[in-house]
């Protein structure tokens, strides 16, 4: 075999891989099909059952409601346009809580991991604010902000925040020490082995944050809108359980699993693209 063939047998083996990884994401992979008819058949056989227990008498619908009566919801909010208006609420508020509180996690990990000085000084002061019940809080929050975007955007702030802290800075701390000692010989600056160095191989970490991170950011934004608020799901929660309107509460509480199962995929694919080089874990 002369060199002349190698690049072109390269060449073939990435795009057999490639057509391998496209096959095993595809619809046609046997293992995601029966994944996918499982998951269907769990939801479709709870909704009938459910529907069935409430339809024959056995369970009271004004405790549980049922599926027929939360879709007759759904619709019904969706028609007036109020689901929709309290969805972007919900969802803008939760969006901006989680920018602010992930890019300042970020970058206080960052810096405390580059001050072992600091970080010793602050371990048992983030440990205690960290313990600290954010729901306790929310009631202190409210009254210091007013009921506007900024109590919630604070209570979920007070959620994601040390997430992303805790996670940068155990990341930062967990770098390969053989890859820093090669930067370092290299004549690597302090600015190239936190960019080049150390943040690429937090990434996982941060990614891991960020996942949970999106989740509790829409979570410490609902807490809020449930106490005081005048719009948002959580105020249609809390509208519709002082009403006894078990209908309007499922509604609400399917339409937060529909947003976070979107939150969830959204920022599987941005990791999956952000951190190709790393062998992925994830399930189908």
């Amino acid at each position: 075999m002369t060199d002349a063939n190698l690049p072109a047998e390269d060449a073939a083996l990435t795009a057999a891989a490639a057509d391998i990884e496209a096959a095993g994401h595809s619809g046609g992979d046997p293992f995601h099909r029966r994944v996918v008819i499982a998951r269907t058949t769990l939801c479709v056989g709870f909704l009938g059952a459910w529907q069935v227990a409430v339809s024959a008498g056995l369970i009271d619908p004004l405790w549980i409601s049922s599926p027929f009566l939360v879709a007759k919801e759904l619709w019904e909010l969706s028609v007036t346009g109020e689901l929709l208006s309290d969805v972007w609420m919900t969802v803008s508020e939760a969006l901006i809580a989680f920018v602010v509180s992930s890019s300042l996690g970020i970058i206080s990990g960052l810096l405390l991991s580059r001050s072992p000085f600091w970080d010793e000084v602050m371990a048992p002061i983030i440990v205690a604010l960290n313990s600290l019940p954010r729901i306790a809080l929310a009631p202190l929050i409210i009254l210091w902000f007013g009921v506007g975007v900024v109590a919630k955007v604070v209570t979920a702030f007070t959620l994601v925040y040390f997430i992303l802290l805790v996670n940068t800075l155990g990341g930062a701390k967990n770098v390969d020490n053989d890859i820093m000692t090669i930067a370092q010989l290299m004549g690597a600056s302090k600015r190239d082995l936190l960019w080049k160095v150390i943040l690429p191989s937090a990434l996982p970490w941060i990614f891991a944050g960020l996942s949970i991170a999106l989740t509790y950011s829409l979570l410490g934004v609902i807490v809020a809108e449930i106490l005081a608020s005048n719009q948002g799901l959580g105020y249609l929660i809390a509208s519709s359980a002082g009403n006894f309107d078990t209908a309007g509460v499922f509604a609400a509480l399917v339409v937060l699993v529909a947003i976070a199962w979107l939150f969830s995929t959204a920022m599987r694919k941005i990791e999956a693209r952000l951190l190709r080089w790393k062998p992925s874990m994830s399930s189908a």
